[in-house]
C-alpha cells in the first residue's frame, strides 16, 4: 500500500520551492538584452567617429585661407609695373608673381617646413577692357592643402 502524502507535507514542499524559486533573467533574455545593447553601441560609435575624423577640417580650412590671404597681401602691397626680378626675394612688382607655382615659403623665398602640405598658384592678368580707363590686374591665389583648396581673388590699379 502506497503511503499519502499529508497535507503538512505539502506545505512543508511548497515553502522550500518558493524559498529557493529561481531569480533572474533567461538565457533568451540575456542574448536579447546583449544585441539591443551592441546595436546602439554601434550608432553610437559611429557618429563619435564621424566627428573625430571630421574634427581637424576647420583648422585645415582656415589655415589654407591665412597662406592665401598672406600671399595676396604681399602681391598686393607690390608696384603695379617696375621689372623683372628672377627670384623670390627680388619680386618688386604684380607682373613677377605671375606663375608662382610652389610650397609655402616665407618672402625670403625660404621653405616653411611645418606648412609643407600646402601648395600655393599665383596667376595674374590684366582686366580687359580698363576699368574708368584705369589699367587693373587681377590676381588669383589658389592654395591646395590636405582635401582642401581656397582660391582668393584680387585686383590691382595702376594709379
Amino acid at each position: 500500500m502506497r503511503h499519502k502524502p499529508s497535507k503538512r507535507w505539502h506545505k512543508l514542499i511548497d515553502r522550500l520551492q518558493s524559498r529557493y524559486r529561481q531569480t533572474g533573467v533567461t538565457l533568451v533574455e540575456l542574448i536579447m538584452s546583449m544585441v539591443i545593447i551592441s546595436i546602439a553601441l554601434t550608432g553610437v560609435f559611429t557618429v563619435m567617429n564621424l566627428t573625430v575624423s571630421h574634427s581637424a577640417d576647420p583648422l585645415i580650412n582656415h589655415q589654407a585661407i591665412a597662406i592665401a590671404e598672406s600671399y595676396m597681401d604681399e602681391v598686393l602691397l607690390q608696384d603695379y609695373v617696375v621689372g623683372s626680378g628672377s627670384a623670390r626675394n627680388e619680386f618688386d612688382d604684380v607682373d613677377d608673381y605671375d606663375g608662382l607655382d610652389e610650397s609655402v615659403t616665407d618672402n625670403q623665398g625660404d621653405l616653411v617646413a611645418i606648412l609643407s602640405n600646402y601648395n600655393v598658384k599665383i596667376l595674374v592678368k590684366p582686366l580687359v577692357p580698363p576699368i574708368d580707363s584705369v589699367d587693373q590686374k587681377e590676381i588669383t591665389v589658389t592654395v591646395t592643402g590636405i582635401g582642401t583648396t581656397v582660391r582668393l581673388v584680387g585686383y590691382r590699379a595702376n594709379y
